[in-house]
């Protein structure tokens, strides 16, 4: 991968972080917490925003994208 951010993590030790690799592909990757078993999943942008909107991570992802706008 040739960058990353994190964007949210959970209460409960849950993690998302947006992440672009080498050919350009960008998606967020969802760590789950131990207790759950700890598994990763890739999701592509377009998936993660359009289940559970209302989340805190799907918002604080719109929150990072909306400072791409600010001018300063």
């Amino acid at each position: 991968m040739s960058g990353q951010r994190e964007i949210y993590q959970s209460p409960n030790g849950d993690r998302w972080t947006l992440c672009r690799e080498d050919d350009g592909r960008v998606f967020v990757l969802h760590e789950a917490n131990l207790p759950s078993g700890g598994a990763s999943a890739q999701i592509e942008i377009s998936d993660f925003l359009s289940h559970g909107k209302a989340g805190p991570e799907q918002q604080a992802l719109l929150r990072l994208i909306a400072t791409l706008t600010q001018m300063n």
